[in-house]
């Protein structure tokens, strides 16, 4: 039997899985490969960037603003939502703390990731109110790194954390949507 050691990654049947990182204190925790929000803030201003050197089309404030508000406010409030539940549950937010309880309530009734999903939000309101939009082009890519940088994981360190409960919830819940 062949030993790894904790910086590789971990295969389980056909795919590979990042290994579970560990705090100061050695509890695991989901690896994540960066704070969610610098990444959406990071591809925003990427977009920013685009948006700058090759111009977007003049897009009308009669329709920029209503729709980027509406993003941006159902965004917030999927955020909220999220901070909310998390703070009813009594359990850290951060992906670099190690949860107390598996949050199921609220916004996650609906999605296993409404804070993710309200930051996708926000950030597409941000780029159509701007009228920046090649800032929505590095928001697919966002949504990559997310998924597969940060959900996954997170999702493979609850498994471990919460298995049958959070399985059954896995199973019941969208990811997304």
């Amino acid at each position: 039997m062949s030993s790894h050691s904790e910086h590789e990654a971990v295969s389980t049947g056909a795919t590979v899985q990042p290994p579970l990182a560990h705090d100061v204190g050695g509890e695991e925790l989901p690896g994540v490969i960066a704070p969610p929000p610098l990444i959406y803030l990071g591809g925003l201003a990427v977009g920013f960037g685009l948006d700058a050197l090759l111009g977007s089309p003049s897009v009308p404030g009669a329709v920029a603003w209503p729709v980027g508000v509406a993003l941006m406010v159902a965004g917030g409030a999927l955020a909220r939502s999220f901070f909310r539940a998390f703070a009813h549950a009594g359990t850290p937010v951060s992906p670099y703390s190690t949860p107390t309880k598996l949050v199921t309530t609220g916004a996650y009734r609906l999605s296993r990731n409404p804070g993710y999903l309200g930051m996708a939000l926000a950030y597409a309101g941000i780029a159509v109110v701007a009228g920046a939009l090649w800032a929505l082009a590095p928001l697919v890519v966002v949504l990559a790194l997310i998924d597969r940088g940060v959900i996954v994981r997170e999702e493979r360190f609850l498994e471990r954390n919460f298995g049958e409960d959070y399985l059954r919830y896995r199973r019941r819940t969208r990811r997304w949507l």
